[in-house]
């Protein structure tokens, strides 16, 4: 065993030692050492603050010995300034981006182009991690600040900090016909005060989206899981989470005095576990089928959870809104509410000449009520009404 023990080292040694670290300082040099990197390896920015960069990472990592992209000193790395189209796209696998500060950035639309942050694009295993997106704007409605997009698997944000970012979605799962990133994890990420979009249509202000177009393409299945987040003064929309796809989880995450609800705007057969309200407007809010809505704490709203009409019901119906059906209501507890659980909102609502009916083949009355949710072992206190049946 001794005789063999500096054998053993040596290996070790050697098999760490071939890591490098290129020290970049504008995006000339960055885009020479994205051409270099291999697995192990890391970019390191140097300290200072930057016009925003264009580069797109194609080489990548293992497993083991990922690619990194850091900052030299954690929040010493800053970009600002117009961005006409994505700053930084990662399209190789195993590659994570770490430390870096976004602020003042104004995203541009122009050119048939839109300007964005940061996108995790067909890419594997790769990771956004510990960087601050602080007080950026978007120049248009519905442009995201950070994606992820195309066809990859197994991606992740986490422990970012999203404060005071304007006009925009956040993050955004971007799903299409086309392509689906599946098993995205969303996780330990702070969004806060978000103010209310300057939009003359309410809407384009989530924090987090994932899908698109509910109507149409709302069966695809994502398996995003979104675990963990606080989302405190987040007044966007109406939407602080919005799903708008299938079998998605949304599981203990913290909401705090948001103007706005976690919405199953579309879908079918998510999770909704666990997660806390405490103030705003209200808690859940739900269309579609199939959802488990459970374990959840909901205090101090209007209303705690609210299971909607549709214009149809059902996995296989088009419909702008599906009604809530065969849902699973369980072991939430609401508490200082005016009502606890209100089943059937948006009761008979025309929206004729609201949406394109020639893009959405579906009927305009909201008049399809929602059908066979099972409610089990909910628990309310102070609660003016406890369900309400409309």
């Amino acid at each position: 065993m001794k005789k063999l023990l500096p054998g053993m080292l040596m290996l070790l040694v050697s098999s760490t030692c071939f890591c490098k670290t290129f020290l970049v300082h504008t995006e000339t040099e960055f885009k020479t050492a994205a051409k270099q990197v291999k697995p192990g390896d890391a970019i390191t920015i140097a300290n200072g603050t930057y016009a925003p960069w264009y580069v797109n990472i194609v080489t990548s990592g293992t497993d083991k010995q990922p690619i990194t992209i850091n900052a030299e000193s954690a929040g010493k790395v800053i970009f600002t300034g117009d961005v006409a189209q994505t700053m930084f796209t990662i399209t190789g696998n195993y590659t994570q981006l770490t430390g870096i500060t976004f602020t003042g950035c104004n995203l541009l639309k122009a050119n048939g182009k839109n300007g964005m942050i940061l996108d995790l694009k067909n890419t594997n295993h790769s990771r956004i991690t510990n960087c601050l997106f602080e007080k950026n704007s978007t120049k248009a409605q519905f442009m995201a600040m950070v994606m992820v997009s195309g066809t990859g698997q197994y991606n992740q944000v986490d422990h970012c900090n999203f404060t005071g970012n304007i006009d925009n979605q956040d993050l955004q799962v971007r799903i299409s016909k086309d392509a689906v990133p599946l098993y995205t994890l969303i996780n330990d990420n702070v969004f806060k005060d978000k103010p209310k979009v300057s939009w003359k249509i309410f809407n384009g202000g989530e924090c987090v989206q994932v899908g698109q177009d509910p109507v149409m393409l709302g069966t695809l299945v994502a398996n995003t899981t979104v675990r963990n987040n606080r989302f405190i003064r987040c007044d966007g929309e109406g939407e602080v989470i919005s799903n708008k796809s299938s079998s998605n989880s949304y599981i203990n995450n913290y909401f705090e005095n948001c103007q706005g609800e976690l919405v199953m705007r579309g879908g079918h057969d998510c999770l909704v576990d666990s997660n806390q309200f405490k103030g705003g407007l209200g808690g859940i809010r739900a269309n579609g089928t199939g959802h488990i809505i459970t374990n959840n704490n909901i205090s101090d709203v209007k209303t705690g959870i609210r299971l909607m009409y549709g214009m149809a019901k059902g996995k296989n119906k088009i419909g702008f809104y599906i009604a809530a059906a065969n849902c699973v209501i369980k072991n939430n507890n609401i508490s200082n509410v005016n009502t606890g659980i209100l089943v059937g909102d948006n009761k008979n609502e025309d929206w004729t000449g609201k949406f394109d009916t020639t893009k959405y083949p579906s009927r305009v009355m909201q008049d399809v009520a929602p059908a066979n949710n099972d409610f089990k072992d909910n628990v309310f206190t102070n609660a003016q009404k406890t369900i309400v049946f409309l």
